[in-house]
């Protein structure tokens, strides 16, 4: 199975892998952009599967800037959720040309186009100045806020996205596939015909479509073998819209929990601490490890813990309760991307 992304996982990217959508913190307003107005031509609309439906946007305003290049410039209208269980945050417009007045002084129209997974009550936040980008939230300008009209929407038949990695557990160094599938959400089946994806890793997982595109079968599946040096990202499936993904998934492989662990000294008085150091491969910084000592014949409790440092590295303590040879182990849960493992079982003679 694929680790579904999570939250100290998203460090590798932007935003939500393969929809594309714009990050929770927008930067300051373009100062030169006002907005006096922003209307829809729709309060509701449903839409099916894997198509769009167009709502037109009008948006009234100015923009002020000496540079001729501006004369013409586009204008971007901004949609956020604040119901529904779609998939989606934000919906935005494609780029809005000037069909009125000037540039200090006119008016922008064009279309947004909604897709089945934005189902749910979106809300105009603000505009912005185009050419779109996909990482506008994180980049200079930001929004000029505009409490705008609200959309309904209503999704049927929404797309599932599925992947399934082999090998499971993909080991250091190997290369693997995925089975991506996408289906439709309330049949369980796939579409009727077959749709062109977009696979990516890493950063072509959230900004330009820049990966490798493939058509599904017509059991909606599509399978791709990745170099082992994908394995360290994140892997994804994008179906395009415009300007936003309709729908994607990204995943992260798992990778086997190999830990290795020695003890500073072999020997040691009882009561006395002896540093344990070890390393997890792959480094999964943050993650917890367990020092174990054996109880009795098949009892191993933990006597100590500690966090995986940025190198892989970790130090526990174990401190010897009797005279003999000791069993201890390290152990390491399921954390992150990162299947459990234990270390080879070591002993410290307490004297």
């Amino acid at each position: 199975m694929a680790a579904l992304l999570t939250a100290p996982l998203m460090a590798l990217l932007l935003a939500t892998t393969a929809s594309a959508q714009a990050g929770p913190e927008p930067s300051p307003p373009d100062p030169r952009l006002t907005v006096t107005d922003v209307s829809l031509n729709r309060t509701a609309v449903a839409v099916s599967g894997l198509n769009t439906a167009p709502v037109g946007v009008r948006v009234k305003g100015g923009f002020t800037s000496a540079d001729p290049l501006d004369a013409n410039i586009p204008l971007v209208a901004h949609l956020q959720r604040t119901s529904g269980t779609g998939s989606l945050t934000y919906l935005v417009s494609a780029d809005l040309p000037r069909v009125s007045g000037t540039t200090q002084n006119g008016e922008w129209a064009g279309v947004v186009n909604v897709p089945s997974t934005a189902d749910g009550t979106f809300k105009v936040i603000g505009v912005t100045t185009g050419p779109y980008s996909m990482t506008v939230y994180g980049t200079e300008v930001g929004p000029t806020p505009f409490n705008g009209p609200a959309l309904a929407v209503t999704g049927y038949h929404r797309p599932k996205i599925t992947a399934s990695v082999s090998p499971r557990l993909v080991p250091f160094g190997s290369g693997y596939s995925i089975t991506w599938t996408v289906t439709d959400s309330a049949t369980g089946k796939p579409y009727a015909s077959r749709i062109t994806v977009m696979l990516g890793v890493d950063s072509q997982c959230v900004e330009s479509l820049t990966g490798e595109f493939l058509r599904t079968s017509s059991s909606g599946t599509v399978t791709k073998a990745y170099p082992a040096s994908a394995a360290a990202g994140v892997n994804c499936l994008r179906i395009a819209g415009k300007p936003l993904d309709i729908a994607g998934l990204g995943v992260v492989v798992t990778r086997p929990g190999i830990v290795s662990a020695a003890p500073s000294a072999t020997s040691a008085k009882v009561g006395t601490i002896v540093p344990v150091n070890g390393n997890v491969l792959g480094s999964p910084a943050g993650c917890k490890v367990l020092l174990q000592r054996l109880y009795g014949a098949t009892q191993w409790r933990a006597v100590s813990t500690a966090a995986v440092r940025q190198s892989g590295r970790f130090t526990v303590s174990a401190q010897p309760a009797y005279n003999g040879l000791i069993p201890y182990r390290v152990y390491f849960p399921t954390c992150y991307n990162f299947h459990s493992g234990v270390s080879k079982v070591f002993y410290i003679r307490g004297l």
